[in-house]
């Protein structure tokens, strides 16, 4: 049976191989633990020792193991017991690497979920604090001015982006509920939220390590935002935190995507044409209508108030 939200264009051959290999190895895990209990089983049995401990499968496959000598069930139950100790450290090993690191991260991830309201966006530090440069004209904006230095406004690569977002993108199920429920994905649009979210874990993977090495100063010439993330992409989310509701393990996405659009808007000043029509109206008017203040109550002009 296919279902629609395991497939996606972010959901390449490669990640199917990866889920292929974790659900063969938790086979082999839980084959290799059946076959251990049932051996330990069948050994108590044939010496005539309690059975520490509940095993109703072991109990059940102990009962086709006939005509073997307790030294060799004792053979046996040791052999499974390395085989399922060592695929329990060659998967611990791998997931690291694999979508299932979710495994290890997502219960951290609820732990540390932001407890605001979905709706609501949180401001810019170091703009509040230019806004206030310009606003105070006392002592205390010499304390503001020392640490004033240039930060970039939004999110353009992966070394912009909030040790939360970083961790959301690791515990990602990948389980597609957020696109599912995205309406501008559900009316043909190329946002897909989960794609937002494995994109900024590839992008790290792939510029993290030079970082590390080189200094904050390395550039690869690639960034997040065109490279991984379009801008139509980035424009389609209404903002309606339908994912964020929908996600089960709490991902915030619409943060993210709104502070890339801030990069969009504050660094480049590119964006949609009607929202630069609103932009220059706000900026000229004081209001998003494109007609000066003084005329906003001309259509009430001829109107006749009768009181009560």
């Amino acid at each position: 049976m296919n279902i629609r939200r395991f497939e996606g264009i972010e959901m390449k051959k490669s990640m199917h191989v990866d889920a292929n290999l974790a659900l063969t190895l938790i086979l082999l895990l839980m084959i290799s633990l059946t076959w251990m209990n049932a051996f330990y089983c069948k050994m108590q049995s044939v010496s005539g020792q309690e059975i520490v401990g509940l095993y109703p499968v072991g109990n059940i496959i102990m009962i086709l193991i006939n005509n073997i000598t307790y030294d060799s069930l004792k053979i046996f139950y040791e052999v499974f017991w390395w085989i399922h100790i060592l695929l329990i450290f060659l998967f611990a090993n791998i997931l690291p690497y694999s979508k299932h690191f979710h495994v290890f991260m997502s219960i951290p991830n609820v732990f540390l979920s932001r407890l605001d309201p979905l709706g609501k966006l949180s401001h810019m530090d170091h703009v509040t604090k230019e806004v206030k440069l310009m606003l105070y004209q006392n002592s205390e904006s010499s304390s503001l001015s020392e640490d004033s230095g240039y930060k970039r406004f939004g999110v353009k690569d992966c070394e912009d982006v909030s040790w939360k977002n970083y961790f959301d993108s690791l515990s990602c199920t990948q389980c597609g509920r957020c696109t599912s429920v995205c309406p501008a994905n559900l009316t043909g649009k190329r946002l897909t939220p989960r794609k937002i979210i494995m994109d900024v874990r590839a992008r790290m993977q792939e510029k993290g390590p030079e970082l590390i090495r080189n200094g904050n100063g390395y550039d690869d010439h690639k960034s997040m935002i065109r490279d991984y993330i379009s801008e139509e992409e980035l424009w389609a989310c209404t903002t309606c935190q339908a994912c964020a509701q929908e996600c089960p393990i709490n991902i915030n996405h619409p943060t993210l995507i709104v502070d890339m659009r801030r990069y969009l808007v504050m660094e480049e000043g590119t964006a949609p044409g009607g929202l630069k029509i609103l932009f220059s109206n706000i900026e000229n008017n004081g209001a998003p209508w494109q007609f000066p203040s003084d005329d906003r109550m001309l259509w009430a002009k001829d109107l006749k108030y009768h009181s009560a």
